[in-house]
Protein backbone atom coordinates (compact mmCIF):
# COMPACT_ATOMS: atom_id res chain seq x y z
CA UNK A 1 0.00 0.00 0.00
CA UNK A 2 1.20 3.40 -1.27
CA UNK A 3 2.06 6.20 1.66
CA UNK A 4 -0.62 8.88 1.55
CA UNK A 5 1.41 11.73 2.38
CA UNK A 6 -0.87 13.54 3.97
CA UNK A 7 1.44 16.40 4.93
CA UNK A 8 2.00 17.54 1.68
CA UNK A 9 -2.34 18.95 1.77
CA UNK A 10 -3.23 21.87 4.05
CA UNK A 11 -4.91 20.93 7.13
CA UNK A 12 -8.38 21.92 5.52
CA UNK A 13 -7.98 19.60 3.17
CA UNK A 14 -6.99 16.62 5.32
CA UNK A 15 -9.69 17.55 7.97
CA UNK A 16 -12.01 17.46 4.94
CA UNK A 17 -10.59 14.37 3.42
CA UNK A 18 -10.84 12.89 7.13
CA UNK A 19 -14.88 13.46 7.72
CA UNK A 20 -16.18 12.79 4.18
CA UNK A 21 -14.30 9.23 4.19
CA UNK A 22 -16.24 8.59 7.33
CA UNK A 23 -19.39 9.75 6.05
CA UNK A 24 -18.78 7.51 2.76
CA UNK A 25 -20.72 4.16 3.92
CA UNK A 26 -24.40 4.18 3.23
CA UNK A 27 -24.74 2.37 7.13
CA UNK A 28 -22.74 5.93 8.34
CA UNK A 29 -25.68 8.24 6.75
CA UNK A 30 -28.41 6.18 7.74
CA UNK A 31 -26.60 6.90 11.27
CA UNK A 32 -25.97 10.70 10.52
CA UNK A 33 -29.42 11.19 9.49
CA UNK A 34 -31.38 8.93 12.19
CA UNK A 35 -29.65 11.37 15.08
CA UNK A 36 -30.28 14.23 12.80
CA UNK A 37 -34.27 13.12 13.16
CA UNK A 38 -33.75 12.08 16.73
CA UNK A 39 -31.56 14.49 18.21
CA UNK A 40 -30.15 12.17 20.42
CA UNK A 41 -30.18 8.50 21.67
CA UNK A 42 -28.06 5.33 22.49
CA UNK A 43 -26.74 2.79 20.56
CA UNK A 44 -29.87 0.38 21.07
CA UNK A 45 -31.80 2.69 19.48
CA UNK A 46 -29.86 2.81 16.40
CA UNK A 47 -29.90 -1.21 16.15
CA UNK A 48 -33.22 -1.11 15.82
CA UNK A 49 -33.26 1.42 13.13
CA UNK A 50 -30.17 -0.63 10.84
CA UNK A 51 -30.61 -3.92 9.54
CA UNK A 52 -27.17 -4.24 10.82
CA UNK A 53 -25.47 -6.33 14.05
CA UNK A 54 -24.76 -4.63 17.11
CA UNK A 55 -21.11 -4.98 16.97
CA UNK A 56 -21.59 -3.78 13.24
CA UNK A 57 -22.99 -0.83 14.20
CA UNK A 58 -20.67 -0.38 16.78
CA UNK A 59 -17.99 -0.33 14.54
CA UNK A 60 -19.63 2.47 12.51
CA UNK A 61 -20.43 4.79 15.09
CA UNK A 62 -16.82 4.84 16.42
CA UNK A 63 -15.52 5.41 13.02
CA UNK A 64 -17.38 8.28 13.07
CA UNK A 65 -16.67 9.32 16.36
CA UNK A 66 -13.14 9.12 15.65
CA UNK A 67 -14.06 11.37 12.91
CA UNK A 68 -15.58 13.84 15.01
CA UNK A 69 -19.10 13.40 13.18
CA UNK A 70 -20.28 12.48 16.23
CA UNK A 71 -20.09 12.75 20.09
CA UNK A 72 -20.84 10.28 22.60
CA UNK A 73 -21.05 10.32 26.59
CA UNK A 74 -21.57 7.84 28.62
CA UNK A 75 -25.02 7.30 31.00
CA UNK A 76 -24.74 4.93 32.92
CA UNK A 77 -24.03 1.63 30.78
CA UNK A 78 -25.19 3.19 28.07
CA UNK A 79 -23.20 6.13 25.46
CA UNK A 80 -25.56 8.49 24.21
CA UNK A 81 -24.48 9.26 20.75
CA UNK A 82 -24.92 12.79 18.83
CA UNK A 83 -24.07 15.29 15.68
CA UNK A 84 -21.32 17.19 16.11
CA UNK A 85 -22.49 20.64 14.71
CA UNK A 86 -18.92 22.31 14.58
CA UNK A 87 -18.07 19.18 11.84
CA UNK A 88 -21.00 19.15 10.33
CA UNK A 89 -20.64 23.43 9.48
CA UNK A 90 -17.17 22.76 8.38
CA UNK A 91 -18.76 20.19 5.89
CA UNK A 92 -21.60 22.37 4.84
CA UNK A 93 -19.23 25.36 4.52
CA UNK A 94 -16.71 23.31 2.30
CA UNK A 95 -19.58 21.81 0.02
CA UNK A 96 -20.83 25.81 -0.06
CA UNK A 97 -17.69 26.86 -1.12
CA UNK A 98 -17.24 24.68 -3.64
CA UNK A 99 -20.42 24.64 -5.22
CA UNK A 100 -20.43 28.90 -5.29
CA UNK A 101 -16.90 28.38 -7.06
CA UNK A 102 -18.57 25.88 -9.62
CA UNK A 103 -21.32 28.44 -10.29
CA UNK A 104 -19.18 31.08 -10.82
CA UNK A 105 -17.05 29.35 -13.32
CA UNK A 106 -18.45 30.62 -16.72
CA UNK A 107 -16.22 28.14 -19.05
CA UNK A 108 -17.58 25.04 -19.87
CA UNK A 109 -14.61 22.72 -20.19
CA UNK A 110 -15.79 19.15 -21.19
Amino acid sequence: MGVTKTEHFTQEQNEISRLTKAIAHPARVAIIEYLLAVKTCICGDIVNELPLAQPTVSQHLKELKNAGLIKGTIEGTAICYCINEEAMQKLQEYFSNTLTKLLQKQDNCC
